[in-house]
């Protein structure tokens, strides 16, 4: 039932599938055992195709929506390449990648650029301040084109959340700069080869960083004892910081939505991850109540 599960998933951004795509998500790979799975829950009512779209149900609009997006997609995808690129010469950046809708060939004018951001070892929360001043003082704190809401350091690599969502975002990552470091990324989470099959990224157009001189300079400079207490510093403000701003925030969901470790840095406030997990089983419950399909429960 991946197949459907899939299908599930997308729905909840009101974005249907083709084909290809969703047996890009099958555990199977054979899209003609997937196309034929398909006709089986069209023929059920459980699904509904339009053209070369399949959906939950027959809203045109959102068929329409996801073309137009698409299409707006293709420009935002440069200006993220070179906004990846100027991220990287930042000092202690070892890899730079773009997830969330446009990751996944979507853009409109409500979305933003998200950008995922693997840095060196003990130097991640000194990283993510020089990022956040840049965003602060020279695009007066917009996150339009420049969305950094996720840093692990190369130290642990190996994302703890194991379900429909991350793995998601770790499949349809673009990673476009930090080549040897996103390759070291994929080793260890392998584990969505267990989710949507044979996971083979392709990083031949990924580029390997080069730091311009001045960087290298600072990093040399704060790759000491000092720079590991400014590290040590930066994230204890943050933190404090984050606990007060959102002390209305139980803490499970804390922990999950706003992870801070000395290798993980989320700033997902809206707990993103968890409402749609909370939506996807909804859409689960309400296949097995109308048409008698009992699938697994996620959780976050």
């Amino acid at each position: 039932m991946d197949t459907l599960k899939t299908i599930l998933y997308f729905s909840i951004f009101n974005y249907p599938l083709k084909l290809e795509e969703i047996c890009n998500f099958s555990l199977t790979k054979d899209c003609e055992t997937t196309r034929r799975h398909l006709d089986e829950l069209v023929a059920q009512n459980v699904i509904v195709k339009v053209d070369d779209y399949y959906m939950v149900d027959a809203n045109l609009s959102h068929i329409e929506r996801r073309k137009k997006g698409n299409l707006m997609a293709v420009q935002a995808l440069v200006k993220a390449q070179q906004k990846a690129k100027l991220i990287s010469k930042f000092p202690f950046v070892e890899a730079v990648g773009v997830s969330g809708s446009l990751s996944k060939g979507y853009y409109d004018s409500n979305s933003d650029i998200d950008f995922f951001v693997i840095t060196k070892p003990n130097k991640l929360w000194l990283c993510r301040t020089f990022l956040m001043l840049y965003k602060k003082l020279f695009l007066l704190n917009s996150r339009k084109y420049f969305c950094i809401n996720y840093f692990m350091s190369s130290g642990n690599l190996e994302v703890e959340e194991k379900n429909r969502f991350t793995a998601t975002e770790i499949k349809t990552l673009i990673p476009f700069q930090g080549k040897s470091a996103f390759a070291e990324f994929y080793r260890k989470n392998e584990w969505v080869s267990e989710v949507f099959g044979q996971f083979k990224p392709n990083l031949d157009t990924t580029e390997e960083i080069r730091k311009l001189p001045m960087v290298k300079i600072i990093e040399r400079l704060l790759d000491t004892r000092s720079g590991n207490w400014l590290d040590n510093c930066f994230k204890k403000i943050t933190v404090t910081f984050w606990q007060f701003k959102f002390n209305e925030m139980t803490h499970d969901d804390f922990k999950i939505a706003l992870k801070s470790t000395k290798n993980i840095s989320k700033h997902h406030p809206l707990n993103f991850q968890k409402k749609v997990i909370g939506s996807l089983n909804e859409k689960y419950e309400e296949i097995r109540k109308n048409h008698n399909i009992v699938l697994q429960k996620e959780y976050v």
